[in-house]
């Protein structure tokens, strides 16, 4: 299926990530689809994938942005703009789940917000007048953090779940733009972050084993290809009837019958 994303400019933030996570597969699935992928994050990595994709013929940019500082995302925008006059998906994926919790410091706190929820209305804020002129639509990736709480992260939990009012509020703001806003929701997806965390545990591999056990389809775990997959499908218009929804991908794990998993 040709999902007509061929020369469609989709900003990706977040996506200079280690190889194989999230937002670093989104970028190399944007490019297989003929896309113009832009990469918006703090990690110097980005010059690295932007020169990769050079390299293979694909027109990319990355603009090195801390998106916890405003007018450094005011400039990212204005950069990307300049370059391409246009912005026609936003893809707003940065998140660490960074165990801020109830014993953490109000400044921790705030700044938890500031990269995980208030990066996410900045940048649409500024991207916005670009993607009314191109009639696009905006994406905000969650976590099923934000619907069931996790325990010991409450920055992330609040931010995920104000991703997902955000979601609908914008989803009603830009009905009369014609411009569709969706969140997609993850749950256990193997990436070298889970993996990294799995190795920081004395009992890891048996509570990884624990957690693939309780994934319904399948008793594994969602791949971020899987994940990127339902990005560039939400993303482009073959999706485009689709706004104000929760899109979880996640192999039933959240909200299918517990009996499924008796043995």
């Amino acid at each position: 299926m040709d999902l007509h994303l061929k020369d469609k400019v989709v900003v990706v933030t977040g996506a200079a990530g280690i190889k194989g996570s999230i937002g670093e597969t989104i970028v190399q699935s944007l490019a297989n689809e003929g896309a113009i992928p832009v990469i918006v994050c703090r990690n110097d990595r980005g010059y690295g994938y932007e020169k990769e994709l050079h390299e293979r013929g694909i027109d990319a940019l990355f603009v090195k942005t801390d998106l916890t500082q405003p007018d450094q995302i005011e400039a990212a925008v204005k950069a990307i703009a300049e370059k391409y006059g246009r912005i026609d998906a936003l893809i707003n994926n940065v998140g660490v789940n960074d165990g801020v919790g109830l014993d953490a410091s109000i400044d921790d706190f705030m700044w938890s917000l500031k990269l995980n929820l208030v990066s996410f209305f900045v940048m649409t804020k500024y991207c916005l007048p670009y993607i009314k002129k191109s009639k696009g639509n905006i994406l905000n990736i969650g976590s099923k953090v934000g619907m069931t709480g996790q325990g010991g992260t409450s920055g992330y939990a609040a931010s995920k779940g104000g991703v997902l009012g955000l979601t609908r509020e914008w989803a009603v703001d830009l009905i009369k733009d014609k411009i569709r806003v969706n969140a997609l929701i993850i749950s256990e997806s193997w990436t070298p972050a889970y993996d990294n965390w799995i190795k920081t545990l004395d009992n890891g591999e048996e509570k990884l084993k624990a957690i693939v056990k309780k994934i319904p389809l399948e008793n594994r775990m969602t791949t971020p290809e899987e994940i990127a997959d339902a990005c560039l499908f939400t993303i482009s218009d073959r999706s485009s009837h689709t706004t104000g929804q929760y899109i979880i991908v996640d192999g039933g794990y959240v909200h299918l019958d517990r009996s499924l998993l008796t043995e």
